[in-house]
């Protein structure tokens, strides 16, 4: 039986697991929800209301960094560090780029001028901390794509958006950061791991918000 994962279009988290099961070649089945609006049957299997869910059967697992550590075990080969010290710390760095990805969301959804010059602010103070841990690259780890490269390409293609309809450029200063993203969009898991309409989903999401962000808009998605 296919694993299955649950979601909506939007959600970063899941689709860090869309990525890792396309980098191992499984195949899955993906249904979406409306989040603001979820079916009974959904809340009776996530307790906070929260995605991504995967199904295995009659198994069901919560949150991405478990759901991706499971598929990572179960179907080599692994795709974390084999140093344990080095494996602990892309752990932390997974965790990080989760509360990035919700500070981010802050940006987004910021009601005002006041509000949406400090949640920038604490976007690149962050991001400035992920600049440091970057080396020669191409990825986190150097040669090797990972769990946290996975972890990272949804944050960092939603960046890009960003700054290509906004023209908010959060990764300004970061030659790091910026060379990161460029070669995990140009991967062929990150860029089929989003639903086709994407970008024009995420810009009605930030138009809907009314915000300062939405007022930056430039072109269409």
């Amino acid at each position: 039986m296919k694993p299955e994962l649950i979601s909506f279009k939007l959600c970063p988290f899941v689709q860090r697991s869309v990525i890792i099961l396309l980098e191992k070649g499984i195949a899955f089945d993906i249904t979406y929800i409306d989040i603001k609006q979820p079916p009974d049957w959904f809340l009776a299997l996530s307790p906070f209301g929260k995605v991504p869910v995967l199904r295995c059967g009659e198994t069901t697992l919560l949150e991405s960094a478990v759901i991706n550590e499971y598929i990572d075990e179960t179907h080599p080969p692994r795709m974390h560090p084999a140093d344990p010290l080095r494996r602990a710390q892309n752990r932390a760095w997974i965790e990080f780029g989760s509360q990035l990805n919700m500070d981010i969301h802050g940006v987004m959804m910021a009601a005002d001028d006041e509000a949406f010059r400090t949640a920038c602010a604490r976007v690149k103070k962050e991001l400035a901390r992920v600049e440091s841990q970057l080396g020669a690259g191409p990825y986190l780890n150097g040669a090797a794509f990972s769990l946290a490269d996975a972890a990272y390409a949804p944050t960092l293609m939603r960046l890009q958006l960003i700054h290509r309809q906004y023209g908010l450029d959060l990764m300004d200063g970061l030659p790091r950061l910026q060379a990161w993203a460029g070669t995990l969009a140009a991967r062929d898991s990150v860029q089929h791991s989003v639903v086709d309409d994407f970008a024009t989903l995420f810009c009605a999401a930030i138009a809907a918000a009314h915000g300062p962000l939405a007022a930056l808009a430039t072109s269409p998605a």
